[in-house]
């Protein structure tokens, strides 16, 4: 939703692995890799009608790589110094770097007004954050719409920024609605219902067990968008658990086994009702650039899951809690699915249901065995998704606590190897490190599932998880 709001000097193209320019009308990387130059468009406004400067654009880059105040800092690591003149921005590397004009297109560097927040009150960065949010008024951002309304963990709302720069191809300002609001409703079941009565014009995360009903229903047109996203279940791999007890899951051969027990494709019969595909590549989505494809990615072998399981000596009734997402009909299914196929491993597997927020924090503080999640590009790249899934420093291998300093070390060689055959095998090294050692229980991929009232035109949700309304219309 973010990308509603903040617009970015480069925007993603309409094909994998291309950009096209954004707030900057052009672009330039020396053939060193040490500098980036970018020039503005012009007349490009705020949502309030001031003008867009490349200070802004300096001010913001600046907070966006301070990791400080920005959890997605390490995007931009490798920028040494943001410098402008005029309308040119300059970016001066610490190392030469191939992700960062993907990264330039990533939701973190949306540009802020420097002015709007250098006058809201508040004695730090967070204070003046939360002030500006709180205000809902326009001017801080250059996207489609401004955040006009917000009720915490309920609703948000977005006005029209009339002030947009974009044209749509009918050569009509955009956007072209004067707003969009949004309900968070958790529960699968209230979100399709609030649909079908009219309630709301658009539902996401559809579970794929009603996507049939749904195609059916002549009043709701049924998506499945095309995504990067990626189904998997971080395991503990620490020594011990956090009450202290021995933990079973530290043991390679135990992942291992569960990877083998896991009959993938019955899983996408029974959740996605056969809309997906189990994963190939252990660390991101086949089509990310660089994933190497190992086709069956451990393909359903019960009986190499049970030798694995005898060689790790793993005792009969051993008890394993899996954390899943209260209301959420696909994580229920996978409980119920994974508690047959691993019985006869001798494996006790019992359920633990959460909200969204308390499983992330069991999944920061490693207070889990292993618990179910997602994951969906950002940038049309293998480094954020390897940094996030594998390398230590990032975020403890999502939650695993796996740690591998093979793998750590290709991965930070990867990131200023401007070289790309050489960047593509530290990219197949990694991931054959991470599929021996599997940190995770690897699952599927899946579309986006989004149903919409058929009153509702022109919204699409790109395969990195965008939602797009500018060009959206609905008729009422």
């Amino acid at each position: 939703m973010v990308g509603s709001l903040f617009d970015t000097l480069l925007r993603p193209g309409a094909e994998a692995g291309a950009l096209e320019p954004g707030l900057a009308q052009s672009y330039d990387v020396s053939d060193d890799g040490m500098t980036v130059s970018l020039t503005l468009r012009d007349g490009v406004k705020f949502s309030d009608g001031t003008a867009l400067t490349a200070e802004d654009v300096q001010f913001s880059l600046n907070r966006a790589r301070n990791p400080d105040l920005s959890p997605w800092a390490g995007l931009l690591g490798n920028i040494d110094t943001v410098d402008i003149a005029g309308n040119t921005i300059t970016l001066s590397m610490k190392a030469p770097d191939p992700t960062i004009l993907s990264m330039l297109a990533t939701f973190t560097t949306g540009v802020v007004s420097k002015a709007a927040f250098d006058a809201t009150p508040g004695e730090t960065d967070q204070d003046k954050s939360a002030a500006l949010f709180a205000q809902t008024n326009a001017g801080i951002g250059t996207g489609p719409f401004y955040l006009c309304g917000f009720e915490q963990g309920t609703s948000m709302d977005f006005c029209a920024n009339t002030h947009y720069w974009r044209t749509g191809a009918d050569g009509k300002p955009l956007p072209y609605l004067t707003g969009v609001h949004f309900e968070i409703i958790p529960d699968d079941a209230t979100r399709i219902l609030k649909l079908q009565a009219g309630e709301v014009d658009a539902a996401e995360f559809i579970p794929f067990s009603r996507v049939t009903e749904l195609e059916s229903d002549p009043s709701v047109q049924m998506n499945l968008f095309p995504s990067t996203r990626i189904i998997y279940a971080p395991i503990n791999t620490r020594p011990t658990r956090s009450d202290g007890s021995a933990n079973p899951l530290a043991d390679a051969r135990v992942r291992q086994a569960l990877n083998y027990a896991t009959n993938k494709n019955a899983l996408i019969g029974l959740v996605l009702q056969g809309a997906g595909k189990p994963m190939t590549s252990p660390l991101m989505a086949a089509a990310t650039q660089m994933a190497t494809s190992t086709d069956p990615l451990y393909g359903y072998d019960l009986q190499k899951a049970k030798t694995l399981i005898g060689e790790a000596g793993l005792e009969p009734g051993t008890e394993i809690i899996l954390t899943t997402l209260a209301g959420s009909a696909d994580d229920s299914t996978i409980f119920a699915a994974l508690q047959q196929m691993w019985a006869p491993l001798g494996i006790k597997l019992k359920v633990e249901q959460v909200d969204n927020a308390t499983r992330g924090a069991k999944n920061r503080s490693g207070d889990f065995d292993i618990h179910t999640y997602g994951w969906v590009n950002d940038v049309d790249d293998p480094s954020q998704v390897t940094g996030w899934l594998g390398y230590t420093p990032t975020a403890n291998a999502v939650g695993t606590g796996w740690e591998n300093e093979k793998f750590n070390s290709l991965f930070e060689q990867s990131a200023s190897e401007m070289d790309t055959a050489k960047r593509a095998d530290q990219y197949a090294k990694m991931q054959d490190i991470y599929a021996q050692e599997a940190p995770l229980l690897f699952m599927y991929e899946t579309p986006f599932a989004v149903a919409v009232s058929n009153a509702v035109e022109g919204y699409v949700q790109a395969p990195l998880g965008n939602n797009l309304f500018e060009e959206a219309t609905v008729s009422r």
